[in-house]
């Protein structure tokens, strides 16, 4: 009976999907329950014990308690035993989005507890946390109680949370008043937070007026002129980036060589928007202009050149500008590996593609071959489907001593799903369940042409009677003789 039950909900109902693992992982899955028990061993694990206060939190919202000494107590009873810690508080509440107000009882628990005190950082975390709710209400809340303690993190965090809730008005007015009402030091280094938080988002318009109407308090100098051309040039208005860089060479200040490679990446960005063909017109323009005014070109600006190259798969062009830095005494950095080698991928010349990643790993950025750079490999090789080649790079990947995560895994056991080779998914899910990741069981569809087709049966010649031949030979006659005749015009009228 247990094994008719198995079978049947074993059994697939759509013949177009394919799972990644064999029945074997199917018993598995269904004997194990969902729901672990917290070992004591596992107290050790930070992960762990984020994960169980968050909960808590979590649990403590759900139920409405909202009560600051009651969340309080109750982790108190829990988890007296922990030393609370910058990256514990951190992961909390980065897992607890739904925990909402609750998170007050656990700042509160922390503030209570007797081997932890509250510094600028522990504090930004909770600033960010409600401002990513846009409960702007608990941050004031928040940083009056802790006046003593807040600091330029809170201050930064603030300033940042503002702008991406779309508030620049606030946070125009917050400089005004950030020295009475919270204790922050009014200086140059605070209004250069709230311009990049602004210049960042899109909101230049009101870092210039902020500039002028502070300008007989705090004078602008190179870097906060440089800031408001990086926000022109991020909202798309090269004219108003290029005005602004003309008052500048007007008023005395050097355009440095930051704020054209601003400009270039807005001009090349323009130019992918409206008109690819202009792209080398265009740049050769602000070059021109870099080399009229003495700027030298650094290898942020060939980097601007080469991405937008490789984004309209010019890659040879790329490769020539690659081989010219020197000329302009220009070394690449990591940043110009990673842009030749995936557009080195894309356009499916996979041995170059390895040989970038063996110079840039003798150029000394091995380090920057991490987990993001060689996911990013993965994904580019796997929409191109070369997949035999995705998996020498993710075998190159584990000989860094780089491990690979669930998302690394999913991919490629997607993409054989989809042409139909489930036997290599479940290689790589054996793998990863021997490295102690846990994945879930999952469907995945496989492409249509991948799919195992019905063979058409043959019909076999069925020898026929005489009747049979007698009566084709009579029709084959009949149509033959009255194909002779003439047929009358259907639908003819006279024209009058």
């Amino acid at each position: 009976m247990l094994r008719r039950l198995l079978t049947h909900s074993l059994s697939p109902q759509n013949p177009s999907l394919s799972s990644r693992f064999t029945p074997t992982h199917y018993l598995k899955s269904l004997f194990y329950s969902s729901t672990t028990t917290t070992s004591i061993d596992d107290w050790d694990n930070p992960a762990t014990i984020s994960h169980s206060i968050s909960t808590e939190l979590t649990n403590s919202s759900t139920l409405g308690i909202q009560d600051t000494d009651t969340i309080s107590t109750s982790l108190q009873l829990q988890f007296s035993h922990i030393k609370p810690t910058p990256p514990l508080i951190l992961s909390t509440l980065n897992i607890s989005p739904d925990a909402g107000r609750t998170v007050l009882g656990f700042h509160h628990w922390l503030a209570k507890k007797p081997n932890f005190t509250h510094s600028d950082e522990t504090l930004s975390f909770f600033v960010d946390y409600f401002g990513r709710r846009k409960d702007f209400k608990a941050i004031d809340d928040l940083i009056t109680s802790n006046i003593h303690v807040a600091g330029f993190k809170c201050f930064q965090s603030l300033a940042n949370r503002l702008v991406k809730a779309g508030r620049p008005t606030q946070v125009v007015g917050l400089f005004e008043r950030m020295e009475r009402d919270y204790g922050f030091k009014k200086d140059k280094a605070s209004l250069k937070v709230i311009l990049e938080a602004l210049c960042v988002d899109g909101y230049a318009s009101y870092a210039e007026n902020m500039v002028k109407s502070l300008a007989h308090v705090i004078f602008p100098d190179e870097g906060i002129c440089d800031l408001l051309i990086k926000g022109w040039c991020s909202d798309s208005k090269l004219d108003e980036a290029r005005r602004l860089a003309g008052e500048m060479y007007r008023g005395g200040f050097e355009i440095g060589t930051a704020a054209y490679n601003d400009i270039l990446q807005c001009v090349c960005h323009l130019c992918l928007e409206k008109d690819p063909f202009r792209l080398k017109e265009e740049t050769d323009k602000v070059l021109v202009d870099m080399e009229v005014n003495g700027v030298p070109r650094n290898v942020g600006t060939f980097n601007v050149m080469i991405d937008n190259l490789c984004k309209l798969r010019k890659t040879q062009e790329a490769l020539d500008l690659y081989d010219r830095m020197g000329e302009w005494g220009c070394h690449p950095n990591a940043e110009t590996y990673l842009l030749l080698i995936r557009s080195l991928y894309l356009a499916a010349r996979i041995g170059e593609g390895d040989e970038m990643i063996s110079r840039m790993k003798s150029a000394g950025f091995a380090d920057d071959l991490d987990i993001k750079a060689y996911y990013g490999f993965l994904k580019v090789l796997c929409g191109i489907q070369r997949l035999e080649h995705a998996m020498s790079v993710f075998k190159k990947m584990k000989q860094d001593k780089i491990k690979p995560g669930v998302k690394t895994y999913d991919l490629l056991m997607r993409k054989w799903c989809e042409i139909n080779r489930v036997d290599k998914a479940n290689v790589l899910f054996k793998q990863a369940v021997n490295n102690g990741i846990s994945l879930e069981p999952t469907k995945y569809r496989v492409l249509y042409k991948f799919t195992k087709k019905p063979k058409a049966e043959k019909k076999e010649k069925k020898r026929e009677t005489l009747p049979e031949k007698t009566a084709r030979k009579r029709r084959t006659l009949t149509k033959l003789r009255l194909s002779f005749v003439k047929k009358p015009k259907k639908m003819m009228r006279r024209a009058y």
